[in-house]
């Protein structure tokens, strides 16, 4: 898509009146990531950062109740800008994934389940990134698809009806699905170029200066070995609240 055409759509949606700040006037896209209690932070921020400067985009924290919301360490909150009944309709809805328990919580949450589903009726894309395709799973929107997750969580997205498939990220229709935390900064240089043109994601991609070269090859665990799987989740585990 092209940056005109990009643009184009941003003045076309914005201006039909549903988008989450079209009753301010707000004609750009309208991106709401969902926080919930346990969350991880990466993952919610890493997106955040490349689309929140995308030409005719606007990025908004949404929680079931608006104000500071805790990560998975509980050491960190962001805060939710809005409500979930405030929002009725966004362009891209975003879950991230959690800890174990933020995640296993959101799994059972049938009133943000139903608002996942009417918020994704009408999305231009729906995404998730970690375990937030469990959470997308589980509100019934990945059954029979191929997605991806966080490397550990794979067998449970059988669980939810979906396929696991490798990769940074997996788009099937208007979903989308990243893999584990930093997997989200790729996903959101995706989007970035689905919504304004491929030469605005690789500037971006260029403002965050994200060229990774990382000092270990254990970045998944087809390159990691067993004991540093195990060190891996120890050590999420401990830092969990």
């Amino acid at each position: 898509m092209s940056g005109a055409v990009g643009a184009g759509l941003a003045m076309a949606v914005g201006t039909s009146g549903g988008s989450a700040h079209a009753a301010s006037g707000d004609e750009r896209l309208q991106v709401a990531i969902l926080l919930y209690d346990g969350f991880t932070a990466l993952d919610a921020v890493g997106p955040y950062e490349v689309l929140c400067r995308v030409p005719g985009v606007r990025v908004t924290m949404v929680a079931r109740e608006a104000g500071p919301v805790r990560t998975d360490t509980g050491e960190l909150s962001l805060v939710a800008e809005r409500a979930m009944k405030d929002v009725h309709r966004a362009d891209v809805l975003l879950i991230p994934g959690g800890g174990n328990r933020g995640t296993t919580a959101m799994m059972g949450e049938a009133e943000a389940h139903a608002w996942i589903r009417r918020i994704h009726r009408r999305s231009l894309w729906t995404t998730s990134v970690c375990t937030g395709s469990l959470i997308l799973g589980s509100a019934g929107l990945l059954r029979g698809l191929p997605a991806t997750t966080y490397w550990a969580s794979r067998p449970y997205l059988k669980e939810v009806g979906a396929t696991y498939t490798p990769g940074r990220f997996v788009e099937t229709g208007k979903i989308i699905t990243a893999a584990g935390v930093s997997a989200g900064i790729d996903m959101g240089l995706h989007l970035a170029a689905r919504l304004s043109g491929e030469k605005v994601a690789q500037a971006m991609q260029l403002a965050v200066e994200y060229d990774p070269d990382p000092p270990f090859g254990t970045g998944s665990p087809e390159k990691a070995d067993a004991e540093t799987e195990a060190l891996a989740l120890k050590l999420i585990d401990d830092a969990a609240v």
